[in-house]
């Protein structure tokens, strides 16, 4: 689900090419195999569609007041019919494709809510990486609002491959690079931080996916089944998750675990497939939306993010590298 401003650069796309979106300079790709925006701010991906769904229409979502009731999955033959009919969307946005992005993003030197954010070298308000005496770097890091090169274009697997870099020196000792996959059949995003200084240093990160639902508080996702987790709304208190994680209310919980996990939102089954990451960080802010997204809104994303946070932080000495990464794809 994006905004309509950025639904209407893409329909005018053919082939790749770049444009101006909310100030920003992105990257945009409308091909057979699929559709594809990323912006140069901060190397996010806004938005990907396989061209499979594209043809499907399985990119239009149900009313979050329309989703299906807890635990219900509906026939597959009904999940994929080519009759589905687009539904009420929050105000300013359409539905299609994988990821969410807020109609009303901040104006720079602002972050942009929503897609894939690459939060680095911190996660969170973790600043182990900061380089600032009392810590008062940004929330998330410096990346995620930086200026990034687009080093290089190549064709992958019948899609695309794109390497980005930052503009400017963001960390004394550290050096990142991201890469981005994108074909017909899976979304792949991979954050990759080199060492090129002299003493360790300890970071934390997170690919930050905010995954498009029809109804945040209708979603399930699997694979957390025992999993411990850190409770960020109850001052980070441990807890075992007990059965399947149905997503009823605001949540905002770090799981320790390497395991793919599967998101249901009872329309699209998303596999989320992590690597260099042991921590999975589950998001939505409920009915406490943030200042640039309305009520509404918030109610079509859910963050399943692969990340390295304070329960799996990781420790760099010079001349080594780290590969965090995120693959999403549909599950059966």
């Amino acid at each position: 689900m994006i905004p309509e401003t950025l639904r209407a650069l893409l329909d005018a796309t053919q082939g790749q090419r770049r444009a101006e979106w909310a100030g920003r300079e992105v990257w945009l790709a409308n091909e057979a195999w699929g559709e594809l925006a990323v912006s140069l701010q901060g190397a996010q991906v806004l938005h990907y569609l396989p061209a499979p769904e594209a043809a499907q229409a399985e990119g239009s979502l149900p009313a979050p007041e329309a989703a299906q009731a807890e635990g219900s999955v509906p026939a597959p033959e009904a999940a994929a019919s080519e009759d589905a009919q687009p539904t009420e969307t929050p105000e300013g946005m359409v539905a299609g494709g994988w990821l969410w992005v807020t109609p009303t993003p901040q104006e720079l030197p602002g972050a942009i809510r929503g897609g894939i954010p690459l939060c680095w070298p911190w996660f969170a308000d973790e600043r182990t990486a900061d380089e600032s005496p009392d810590r008062s770097g940004p929330m998330h890091g410096p990346a995620r609002t930086a200026d990034w090169r687009l080093d290089a274009v190549d064709e992958h697997e019948e899609g695309v491959e794109l390497h980005l870099s930052p503009l400017e020196r963001l960390h004394t000792q550290l050096v990142p690079r991201a890469v981005i996959q994108a074909n017909a059949q899976r979304l792949h995003v991979e954050l990759i931080t080199e060492h090129t200084g002299e003493t360790p240093v300890k970071i934390t990160g997170a690919l930050h996916s905010y995954l498009a639902v029809a109804d945040a508080f209708a979603c399930r996702v699997e694979g957390l089944t025992g999993a411990r987790y850190l409770d960020k709304l109850k001052d980070f208190a441990e807890s075992e998750q007990q059965g399947e994680l149905g997503v009823r209310s605001g949540i905002d919980r770090i799981y320790h675990s390497n395991e793919e996990s599967v998101l249901d939102d009872g329309h699209r089954r998303l596999r989320i497939a992590r690597q260099g990451s042991d921590s999975v960080v589950v998001w939505n802010p409920g009915d406490a939306p943030p200042d640039d997204t309305s009520l509404a809104a918030a109610r079509r994303f859910l963050c399943v993010e692969s990340a390295n946070t304070r329960l799996d932080p990781v420790w760099l000495v010079p001349g080594a590298q780290h590969l965090l990464g995120t693959t999403l794809s549909r599950a059966i």
